[in-house]
């Protein structure tokens, strides 16, 4: 539902939308198995990468589409909308390599997470420490040119399948990030069981001494929190689009249905309170999308954009909740099944309002930017 989006080329939109329904269209197999036993579609996924969906943010130099926030919002969107596996985690991938990588780094990475035959992860939370990163327990100690890498993460998207993770450790100069191989000695993967975001299954990570080289810092020591700030600020936009792209779907199924279904001598539709249901929803699904697509619009201007993508998530989630769930309703008993899609869409809608950053974790932002900034309070 993508309302104010400042694309570049409003014709690669077109492009791109018929991309994924073909897509969608072609991998149907696949997709459906991976859902229902909650595999990742990794020919899918290459697929994607063909045909240049996955590398919208990256530079034409390393083989993506040079785009920016808008770009990705409009394809996580369509993603979500249609069925396709979502890119999120990839394009997070891409932001961190984007704006830290070095040369060689870029090099070594980007051509191949642009073709989805090298996946990307990231290895942040732990069973000890989520949202507060200062608490993380995993270390990185230097020891000769090189640094020991030591401790367990959880709730890794695509851990298990990844080839290289993005960690979080800390050092003796504060929170740092490291770009790992996962092919490396000392480190082992175990799939986990989420409810939702199936295409993207979990997993714990272990490292025991694992060592990495110089090379792989991406920024300075102790320059995490940095790194870890500037792609997560943007990435809830592509979380607040998914959201929009699941329930958007679960709109037009469940409007599709309605239409159709005979109650007595009308339609569900012909009720004016099924009618209310449908405006609530939509007019609740306009205003996230408008307030995520301000927020974009913000990141590609290069303006201060961190309290408009928490405003943006925040939204989506609850227009996604809202809609989820009233038109799951809608469908009564006709929706109960495997073979619809209600399931994975409930699902994943109460994933995505954990994952990226909580909602209340959005709140406590949100507020602690309106009580020190009289601006936002509206008296200046």
């Amino acid at each position: 539902m993508n309302i104010n989006l400042q694309l570049k080329d409003p014709q690669w939109a077109d492009l791109a939308l018929v991309t994924v329904k073909e897509l969608v269209a072609e991998c149907r197999e696949e997709l459906d198995e991976c859902e229902r036993i909650g595999r990742f579609p990794a020919e899918t996924y290459r697929r994607m990468g063909a045909r240049g969906l996955l590398g919208v943010i990256t530079p034409a130099q390393w083989g993506g589409q040079g785009g920016d926030a808008p770009e990705y919002c409009f394809t996580t969107e369509a993603m979500c909308r249609y069925g396709l596996v979502s890119s999120q985690v990839q394009i997070q991938g891409m932001r961190w390599m984007n704006d830290w990588g070095t040369p060689t780094q870029k090099k070594k990475y980007l051509p191949g997470m642009v073709e989805g035959s090298l996946v990307f992860s990231e290895s942040i939370s732990e069973p000890g420490a989520g949202s507060s990163l200062k608490k993380l327990s995993t270390t990185a100690v230097r020891k000769g040119g090189d640094w020991i890498i030591n401790g367990k993460k959880i709730h890794i998207n695509l851990g298990a399948e990844s080839h290289v993770t993005l960690v979080y450790a800390m050092t003796d100069a504060g929170l740092t990030s490291f770009l790992v191989d996962t092919d490396l000695p000392g480190l082992t993967r175990r799939h986990s069981e989420p409810l939702g975001y199936r295409f993207l299954p979990t997993a714990d990570m272990i490292f025991e001494d694992v060592r990495v080289p110089d090379a792989a810092l991406l920024g300075a020591p102790g320059e995490g929190m940095k790194t870890f700030l500037s792609t997560f600020n943007v990435s809830r936009l592509g979380n607040a689009s998914e959201l929009i792209g699941f329930a958007t779907r679960a709109l037009a199924e469940a409007t599709d249905y309605a239409k159709q279904r005979d109650v007595g001598h009308h339609k569900v539709t012909d009720f004016q309170g099924i009618q209310w249901t449908l405006a609530d929803c939509y007019s609740a699904l306009y205003g996230a999308s408008l307030a995520r697509d301000h927020a974009a619009n913000l990141v590609k201007q290069g303006q201060e954009f961190s309290m408009a993508t928490s405003l943006a998530k925040k939204l989506a989630v609850e227009a996604a909740e809202k809609t989820t769930n009233d038109c799951f309703a809608l469908t009564g008993g006709y929706g109960l099944y495997r073979d619809k899609p209600w399931g994975q869409l409930l699902y994943e809608v109460k994933t995505l309002r954990i994952a990226g950053g909580s909602v209340e974790i959005l709140r406590n932002y949100i507020a602690h930017q309106i009580l020190k900034d009289e601006k936002l309070r509206g008296l200046k």
